[in-house]
């Protein structure tokens, strides 16, 4: 048996770092919009390349070093970009059993434009083929980010998640799930041990905005997630477990030198504080923690703790605590 099996898209992600750009706000709105000069040229400072990144991938292998049997499903192309992220999975002890290549097809690709330490990606997903194989069974389920064509897994996930109903699934759709809409999303919602978005993600799910954080949980949760969370940049993080609230601020002390990665590494150190018997409260201290390392490095995978510096980094960061709100 398995801790956890992740399944979404993996990707080379290539980040530049870049000075020369603007950031334009509008007036009593969150939505800021990064800007250049058209048609010239723009240099960058700085170019890093991550192979086997993706949220799926970020997932395997942060929850590989904590200490959980860790599987991916994904798929990769025949290009070398392929072979080297199913290397970087057996390095970091993740297995590779249900990694399909589609051999005549490339790896997907991401340009992440980094800029004072925020990022905008370039996604490309390949075209893919997506079927389940047939996964043996496991504690946790990660489903998160896929290409357009993943929709026909949906019903395998189900089936699989009613032959092993002890299986808790860990959804933190990406965006072309969250493009499909609440139709689509409703039945994986419902058979969610945890469904992890963030406020933006949250609202638009719904199709509404300015709505107090707790309705937002709260009508999520009523779509059938055992667990909701909700994710909002510098104002932390917020849960619901069908009996109280909680609030947990982030670790303020730790600056971001690139965020690619943060929201996988909360939900990764959220699931493993909870496999290690963790309360829910304690749960996301793991996620945060787990978060606030990997912003302080480029890409979404140096910066994932082992189950010892999590410890660590816990005992040495007392506070901020959950609060129940």
């Amino acid at each position: 048996m398995l801790d956890i099996i992740s399944i979404g898209d993996c990707t080379l992600d290539v980040f530049l770092d870049i000075d020369e750009a603007t950031v334009s706000c509008e007036i009593k709105k969150e939505q800021c919009v990064i800007c250049f000069n058209y048609a010239d040229k723009i240099p960058v400072k700085r170019i890093t390349k991550i192979p086997a990144a993706g949220n799926a991938a970020n997932n395997a292998v942060g929850s590989s070093r904590l200490n959980m049997h860790s599987a991916i499903y994904t798929i990769i192309g025949g290009d070398k970009t392929g072979k080297e992220i199913k290397e970087n999975f057996r390095n970091e002890k993740v297995s590779t059993k249900y990694i399909r290549c589609e051999c005549s097809k490339e790896t997907n690709y991401s340009t992440v434009l980094n800029y004072n330490g925020e990022r905008t990606i370039l996604v490309y997903h390949y075209p893919r083929n997506y079927r389940l194989p047939a996964l043996v069974k496991s504690k946790w389920l990660y489903y998160t980010s896929l290409g357009q064509g993943h929709g026909k897994l949906h019903g395998s996930l189900l089936a699989y998640l009613k032959k092993y109903p002890d299986t808790k699934l860990g959804f933190n759709p990406g965006t072309h799930q969250l493009r499909e809409g609440l139709v689509s999303l409703k039945p994986i919602i419902k058979k969610s041990e945890i469904l992890f978005v963030n406020k933006q993600e949250a609202e638009g799910i719904l199709g509404t905005n300015n709505r107090p954080i707790k309705n937002l949980l709260l009508t999520l949760r009523d779509m059938g997630a055992n667990q909701v969370i909700i994710t909002d940049g510098p104002k932390g993080a917020y849960a619901y477990d069908g009996n109280k609230f909680y609030h947990l601020p982030i670790f303020k002390k730790y600056k971001a030198v690139e965020r690619t990665g943060a929201g996988d590494a909360f939900s990764t150190g959220v699931i493993a504080g909870l496999f290690w018997k963790k309360s829910l409260a304690e749960a996301l201290r793991w996620g945060s923690a787990n978060s606030s390392s990997v912003i302080g490095y480029i890409g979404p995978q140096k910066g994932l703790l082992t189950k010892s510096k999590m410890l660590a980094f816990l005992r040495k960061n007392s506070s901020p605590k959950t609060k129940v709100i």
